[in-house]
């Protein structure tokens, strides 16, 4: 009798204490949320500058994912200068980009299986865990090195708010 009430103290203790676990993930989920949508449009004026200081022009879109997967995510675009060419949507394939990121949780073009439809394992988005998720930033309009260069300063820039 005194193990079935051992047992029943262990599992009540461990049951509540998953749920704190999971209460605290979701409460830092909720406060990176607000923390990007916050420095969203900062993130993109970084990216802005740094791709016209670079003389490049384009789509740039940052996002953050929630958690350990990709269930949802919150995200942002802008514009520098154009969304394309006469044969060229910079829009689509930056989105192809972090949709890539958003599914594998490393950054695009990284060739670690075979493209899937919609993708175009292009280089060009970099993305990094933090506590509550994942935060990606994407760039496309110039070569696959550029548009890393710019992702990589808006992405090292923008995690410094969220820690």
């Amino acid at each position: 009798m005194r193990t079935l009430r051992n047992l029943l103290v262990l599992t009540v203790v461990s049951i509540s204490t998953l749920n704190t676990h999971a209460q605290n993930m979701i409460e830092d989920q909720k406060k990176s949320e607000k923390t990007f949508i916050e420095y969203a449009d900062d993130a993109l004026e970084v990216m802005t500058k740094e791709a016209l200081n670079m003389d490049i022009k384009g789509v740039g879109i940052v996002c953050y994912i929630p958690g350990n997967e990709t269930k949802s995510w919150i995200s942002k675009m802008i514009v520098v200068k154009t969304t394309g060419t006469q044969k060229q949507n910079f829009i689509a394939v930056a989105h192809s980009k972090a949709a890539e990121m958003a599914e594998t949780l490393i950054n695009s073009g990284s060739n670690i299986r075979e493209p899937k439809m919609g993708e175009f394992g292009y280089i060009g988005g970099v993305i990094k865990k933090i506590d509550s998720g994942y935060l990606l930033a994407t760039f496309s309009g110039a070569t696959g090195e550029q548009d890393v260069e710019v992702s990589t300063k808006v992405l090292d820039w923008f995690i410094t708010k969220f820690q």
